[in-house]
């Protein structure tokens, strides 16, 4: 079975073929035969687009921008045609699985694509207009590609937090925001539900018997308390500004500061969305870049601005992390996972100080080590600490394959 995966985002659209047993699914995530990424922003008027496959054959080109799908399309190609070739025709493509951002209250797990799912992720553009459009255009893509007929599968990022309690999902605010769907929707579900799976794979237990809190931390960050297989409690909310702070995100912050802004400063909707979305977080207080990596090299410089940045983001992080913990109750693993999350060893060592209280020891070699998928805790420590590689698009592919084997 061939499973192709369009991982759609505002800025870019990442791309992988997969070929794996009509049957059986192997245990660990196979090397994809074909990858490609096409990145809007390489120049003004510009699509960079960037393909490489198992065999080793790579292809680089940049097309002008005229409609999405139609540069999807062109990509798309690639796939069968040319030095990166790896089918002899587009039918060879057994199911297409796309990352949806938002799937609403309705969609609690991953579902073909009809037209009233295509009409839902439309609708609810409105709470993820930098994604849901993207993710849309990516569908209607592979109808121009490859048909109509060839399968199609969203797999929504919100849909493994659709279990949340009342008491964590719902605002205190009026209960008429409930009616208006104003709730906690929860982001980044794929990859906490990905990381779940394989620590519990790793540790060889059942996942419903384990407590996890799961720390997806890249330019976006957010965190999920795990127990019973689901998600129970989470960091992001109504949209993926809540929380942790990110790259260029503010996080959680008190709404009386923006009701200031716009009453004493004349802040407008849009000029508050760009300061909270485009202008905060690690980029914000650094002055640097929103990339922690560069911010580090800033620090290194003495740069006060810098190093305020570092200390707000680990500030954060540790209160968050103790929020899902008493949400869970206790602990049988930690996990970092996403840029940061997998490649900041001080990061980790920062977050894991204060539960030393509570017998949680990293191995300070391990954490050092770049792990991949391993646990950088010591022999004694009361909890697990691992540091797993995300992989979204093998998550969506399993549950592809789950799919069109459920409908035979």
């Amino acid at each position: 079975m061939k499973i192709l995966i369009l991982n759609a985002g505002s800025s870019s659209q990442k791309s992988c073929l997969y070929e794996v047993d009509d049957e059986t699914l192997p245990e660990q995530p196979p090397e994809p035969l074909w990858d490609a990424v096409v990145d809007w922003t390489h120049h003004q008027g510009l699509a960079a687009i960037k393909v490489k496959t198992a065999a080793g054959a790579v292809l680089e080109e940049e097309l002008p921008i005229q409609k999405r799908p139609e540069v999807i399309a062109h990509m798309l190609k690639t796939l069968w045609t040319g030095k990166t070739k790896v089918i002899e025709q587009p039918s060879a493509i057994d199911v297409v699985g796309h990352r949806v951002v938002h799937g609403g209250q309705d969609y609690r797990e991953s579902v073909r694509v009809t037209p009233a799912v295509k009409a839902a992720i439309a609708q609810l553009a409105v709470l993820a207009p930098a994604h849901n459009p993207a993710n849309l255009e990516g569908i209607e893509a592979i109808e121009l590609a490859l048909g109509m007929d060839v399968p199609q599968i969203a797999a929504f990022d919100t849909a493994f937090h659709s279990h949340l309690p009342d008491a964590a999902a719902i605002y205190p605010g009026p209960y008429k925001w409930v009616e208006l769907g104003i709730r906690r929707y929860g982001f980044h579900g794929i990859s906490h539900q990905y990381c779940a799976h394989r620590v519990a794979q790793l540790l060889q237990r059942d996942l419903k018997d384990l407590r996890l809190i799961v720390c997806h931390l890249g330019n976006g960050c957010s965190l999920s308390a795990i127990q019973h297989g689901h998600s129970i409690d989470t960091t992001m909310g109504f949209t993926p500004l809540e929380g942790l702070m990110m790259g260029t995100r503010s996080g959680s912050v008190d709404p009386g500061i923006l009701i200031h802004l716009m009453r004493q400063e004349g802040y407008t909707a849009d000029q508050l969305d760009q300061e909270l979305n485009k202008a905060s977080g690690l980029m914000g207080i650094s002055g640097v870049s929103a990339d922690l990596r560069q911010v580090m090299k800033a620090i290194d410089t003495g740069n006060p601005h810098a190093q305020l940045a570092l200390d707000i983001y680990i500030h954060r992080l540790r209160s968050c992390i103790g929020a899902m913990l008493a949400s869970l109750g206790g602990l049988d693993a930690l996990v970092f996972t996403a840029g940061v999350g997998e490649n900041a060893a001080l990061v980790r060592s920062l977050a894991c100080e204060p539960f030393a209280f509570m017998g949680l020891k990293l191995d300070a070699d391990k954490n050092q080590n770049h792990p991949v998928d391993q646990e950088i805790a010591t022999a004694d420590s009361t909890a697990r600490v691992f540091v797993i590689h995300t992989q979204e698009d093998w998550a969506i592919a399993q549950d592809c394959h789950q799919i069109l084997h459920r409908e035979g």
